[in-house]
């Protein structure tokens, strides 16, 4: 299925609150998937849109549109071919909701740049190296779904 590499028609990216992690690799799949993947977000708790995510993802031409942090609970499908984690807490939560499911869960370990303090700068900073590490992994994880993407 998806873990060996074979292209996931439905991705779920979960954190801890759906407000940066998350949105932030559910933006950039976007961006670099096919539009035929279904691609969506959640969060284990609902927490607050971060400005910083708009402002790193609005550097590289990417946006969250009309994104508001949801959980599991508010998902309107909630079967997904693969399930990427980035928080520990996530993870747990995703392998408890898909006990009795056939679905591919993955760990992507994700520093949280909510806990860099600092001037601007210094988070903004923070911010983008999640944006580069998602963007990184995505890019090595779906090499070949980003190479049909580019071939359209």
């Amino acid at each position: 299925m998806a873990a060996n590499g074979s292209s996931p028609r439905s991705i779920l990216f979960m954190c801890r609150m759906n407000s940066v992690r998350s949105p932030m690799a559910e933006a950039i799949a976007r961006h670099q998937l096919p539009p035929s993947i279904f691609v969506a977000s959640a969060g284990v708790r609902a927490g607050d849109r971060d400005p910083f995510v708009d402002a790193v993802l609005a550097e590289e031409g990417m946006g969250l549109n009309e994104h508001q942090p949801r959980t599991i609970d508010d998902l309107e499908d909630d079967y997904f071919d693969l399930i990427v984690t980035l928080a520990p807490e996530a993870h747990h939560a995703a392998l408890e909701f898909t006990r009795s499911m056939a679905v591919d869960v993955e760990y992507w370990p994700t520093p949280d740049p909510t806990a860099v303090t600092g001037t601007r700068d210094q988070i903004m900073s923070a911010y983008r190296d999640v944006r580069e590490r998602l963007k990184a992994r995505m890019g090595e994880r779906f090499a070949q779904n980003a190479a049909e993407n580019d071939a359209d």
